[in-house]
């Protein structure tokens, strides 16, 4: 365990450990309290109804909010990296960045709006958290490749291309299955009905989902050569922590 402790490394590892509780959690006490079947719910559905639906919105915002943490990190990360070596487009590892920024706000979207309260605003926010989260998750994989041999190893890339892949071929028919799903109500029994549309679009939610977690594990060993300094400065003296 002392691994965790180099570095930024515990960053991504609490933020994949606590992201995947959050789904999981809410995904068990719901299907405990008979809101949700046991195969492929929606996300969105395993945080409707009480109790879950307090413990999924205070667990994703939290998970949003270590997401900005994370990908800050890995931005400046890159740009010290990019300081030696010139080799990825600053602008590039800018905008990557603030694509990051608005897939998290997205997620403090659907965390703050419940499916069945206001369905719109909800609906919203998950397009841009799964969206903005593909094209963020793409591009890091791009900036990836431009920084072999410094930053990341070359089988280290082609497995964030992958998963890149996996989650931009399953964002689409998510999107295109869920605008032919009756929403209006997420509870079992809208399930029983045999809708192969809600299937795959709940399927490819889940792949996309947990292609962020995996995406995020693959930078432990790259955070653990980052460091945090705090600098303030006072009337006449620089203060390190």
């Amino acid at each position: 365990m002392f691994w965790l402790m180099e570095g930024m490394c515990f960053l991504p590892t609490f933020l994949v450990i606590w992201s995947s509780c959050s789904f999981i959690v809410s995904y068990i006490i719901s299907l405990f309290e008979h809101h949700v079947p046991p195969v492929f719910p929606y996300i969105s559905d395993t945080g409707t109804h009480t109790p879950e639906s307090g413990i999924f919105s205070i667990m994703i915002v939290i998970s949003a909010f270590l997401g900005v943490a994370t990908m800050y990190t890995r931005y400046k990360f890159v740009e010290k990296l990019n300081e030696a070596t010139h080799t990825v487009n600053p602008r590039l590892n800018h905008i990557t960045f603030y694509v990051g920024l608005i897939g998290c706000m997205g997620m403090c979207v659907v965390a703050s709006f419940q499916e069945t309260v206001i369905t719109s605003v909800h609906d919203i926010g998950a397009l841009i958290a799964f969206l903005f989260g593909v094209i963020y998750i793409l591009l890091q994989s791009i900036v990836s490749y431009m920084s072999v041999p410094h930053g990341s190893s070359l089988p280290l890339c082609r497995v964030r291309m992958v998963i890149s892949i996996i989650s931009v071929v399953a964002v689409f028919p998510m999107i295109i299955c869920a605008i032919y799903v009756n929403h209006s109500d997420p509870h079992w029994e809208s399930y029983k009905e045999e809708d192969p549309y809600r299937m795959a679009s709940a399927v490819c939610e889940w792949i996309v989902a947990f292609g962020f977690i995996f995406y995020f594990l693959t930078y432990i060993k790259e955070f653990q050569v980052c460091g945090f300094f705090l600098f303030l400065y006072t009337s006449h003296y620089y203060l390190y922590f």
